[in-house]
């Protein structure tokens, strides 16, 4: 019997997957479901105990959490990744590395084929395949509602034909959760006008007032949070926790998908936005003009390239060994105010604060140079400009 690999999250459209591959097409289905943060150990076994239910031949579960974390969620801090200055690739990037573990799985356990329940109408079907072509291109890609064109309610129907009752109030919002934050899909997200409602987020508020909350960075690195210290992956986690009780990082993302058309998606990531702007703010005391310039440049083109799954591309390893380099002295603590609904940034405390100097403070007075220093500075900066408006005789009008 022919082996095929399933990348399973246990929602409607692997449930369907499954379903469809084992019935009608006579395959021997396993299935692989790869934990990058959003499942706790009783979600992995209920997930496991369905995957058999519905006909798993052998299920895995392979967690992951603090690989992604040291070669995906580190470099999208270093580079202050924000898609559209609003999304912080929660999905975009574990769906390369749930892909990339996936076809892994595929070879090991000698599959002659992998498939996945992505629509034809989305990003996800271009991330999983890309990086399963270019890891195993002897291994076949099979994806049922993609190749079917599918609706929900169909699948709905389909599994319900062969036994399997899937709620349709459940399957109208499809919620994807990880260690970098949660999405929110539903029928609001289809339209252009209408937002989620409250009740579709996984976090409620619990917790009014104001929280302050410290955060200890080395190298760029979340090391610690209100003078604890542990590993990023578990501080990330704490901080969601905390975050979350204020319902903190809501938003609705609207993007250009990879294939052409407007995508929109609502999203919940509190511990995201936090540690990517109060690292920016970091950065800001601590790097130098150019060094944040550049950053900027880069950091937009590697959120880029992940979101659109070009993640095995050599130059994403070159700009990662730049992010890094640059993080050597993104040193202190930064002090956050976590409010019902959102947060603020009070202010840094580091050792590498560019501000903490003897050469003047701004706006007040200057203590490295003399007027008439300031003065030959300013006319021979005005050089150019003067040059160009003098031969082109212009009036500037």
């Amino acid at each position: 019997m022919k082996k095929v690999v399933l990348a399973y999250s246990g929602g409607l459209d692997t449930s369907y997957c499954l379903k469809y591959l084992k019935n009608e097409k006579g395959y021997e289905v396993h299935t692989v479901l790869v934990d990058t943060g959003g499942f706790d150990a009783e979600e992995l076994s209920a997930i496991e105990k369905r995957a058999y239910e519905l006909g798993s031949a052998q299920h895995a579960n392979l967690t992951i959490v603090d690989k992604y974390y040291d070669k995906a969620i580190k470099y999208l801090i270093f580079g202050n990744v924000l898609k559209n200055n609003t999304y912080p690739l929660s999905v975009s990037a574990e769906r390369v590395f749930q892909a990339i573990e996936a076809i892994k799985y595929a070879k090991k356990v000698g599959a002659s084929a992998i498939a996945h329940g992505s629509t034809g109408a989305g990003n996800d079907q271009i991330r999983f395949d890309l990086i399963f072509q270019t890891i195993a291109p002897e291994i076949e890609i099979i994806t049922p509602i993609r190749d079917l064109k599918l609706s929900r309610q169909e699948e709905v129907d389909y599994l319900a034909q062969n036994g399997v009752h899937y709620s349709w109030e459940k399957a109208q919002y499809s919620i994807n959760k990880g260690l970098w934050g949660t999405s929110v899909g539903g029928k609001e997200t289809l339209t252009s006008g209408k937002p989620l409602p409250s009740e579709a987020y996984p976090s409620q508020l619990q917790k009014e007032g104001e929280e302050k909350v410290t955060l200890h960075f080395e190298k760029g690195e979340l090391v610690g949070i209100n003078g604890t210290i542990d590993k990023p992956s578990n501080n990330i986690v704490a901080l969601e926790k905390l975050a979350n009780a204020y319902a903190i990082g809501r938003d609705i993302h609207v993007g250009d998908t990879i294939i052409g058309i407007k995508g929109r998606v609502g999203f919940e990531a509190a511990a995201p936005l936090i540690i990517i702007k109060a690292h920016h703010l970091l950065e800001k005391h601590t790097l130098g003009k150019w060094q944040q310039y550049w950053k900027e440049q880069l950091g937009n083109w590697y959120g880029m390239l992940f979101h659109e799954g070009q993640f095995l591309d050599p130059v994403m390893r070159n700009i990662e060994t730049f992010l890094q380099d640059t993080q050597a002295t993104v040193n202190g603590v930064v002090t956050v105010s976590l409010k019902p609904y959102h947060f603020s940034l009070d202010g840094i405390e580091s050792d590498n604060d560019l501000m903490n100097t003897g050469f003047g403070q701004y706006g007040e007075m200057n203590n490295a140079w003399t007027s008439d220093d300031a003065k030959g500075f300013i006319k021979i900066l005005g050089n150019a400009q003067n040059i160009f408006s003098s031969v082109n005789h212009l009036n500037h009008d």
